[in-house]
C-alpha cells in the first residue's frame, strides 16, 4: 500500500476519533446537569408524585425538629414572596440554617414537599462580600481636592 494513502486514512481515522470523543464529553456535561427549580415554580407547577430539585433559602423561624428524626423546614423563591414546606428525614449538612441556601430532592404528596433521605445540601455563603459604598474623602489625607 502506498505510503500517503495510509497517512490519510490514519488521519481519517485519528479525526473522527476526536469528533466522537468531543460529542461524548459534550453529551455528558449537558446531561449530568440537574434541573433546578425554585419554591414558586413548584408551588404553580408541580406534579403529586414527581420528583423534583428544590433551590431557595431556608425561610425565617421554619426550622422544626420534630418526632423520629424529621425536618420540617420552608424554603422560599428567591424572586417571589413564595415558600414551600419541606419534610426530610436523613442526614442534616453541619452548615444548614436558616437564611441559608440549600438544594433537596423532593417529592410533592399532597401540599408538602418530602424530601429524598439524604439529598439535602446547603450552598455556603460566599466568603468575598460587597464592599460598602466609599464616603467622600476625608480632609487632611493629604490629596487636594483641587486639581491645578
Amino acid at each position: 500500500m502506498d505510503p500517503s494513502r495510509k497517512r490519510r486514512i490514519r488521519l481519517i481515522m485519528a479525526a473522527t476519533a476526536a469528533v466522537f470523543l468531543a460529542s461524548a464529553l459534550i453529551y455528558t456535561s449537558f446531561s449530568a446537569g440537574s434541573d433546578e427549580k425554585t419554591a414558586g415554580q413548584l408551588h404553580d407547577n408541580a406534579i403529586v408524585g414527581k420528583q423534583y430539585t428544590l433551590a431557595g433559602t431556608v425561610a425565617a423561624h421554619s426550622v422544626q425538629h420534630g418526632a423520629d428524626g424529621v425536618l420540617w423546614f420552608s424554603v422560599v423563591d428567591p424572586h417571589r414572596p413564595v415558600s414551600v414546606r419541606v419534610r426530610y428525614k436523613g442526614i442534616i449538612p453541619d452548615p444548614f440554617r436558616e437564611g441559608r441556601g440549600v438544594l433537596v430532592k423532593v417529592t410533592k404528596e399532597g401540599t408538602t414537599f418530602v424530601g429524598e433521605k439524604d439529598s439535602l445540601t446547603t450552598k455556603c455563603p460566599s466568603k468575598f462580600q460587597v464592599a460598602p459604598p466609599r464616603g467622600p474623602a476625608k480632609s487632611g489625607s493629604g490629596m487636594s481636592s483641587k486639581q491645578t
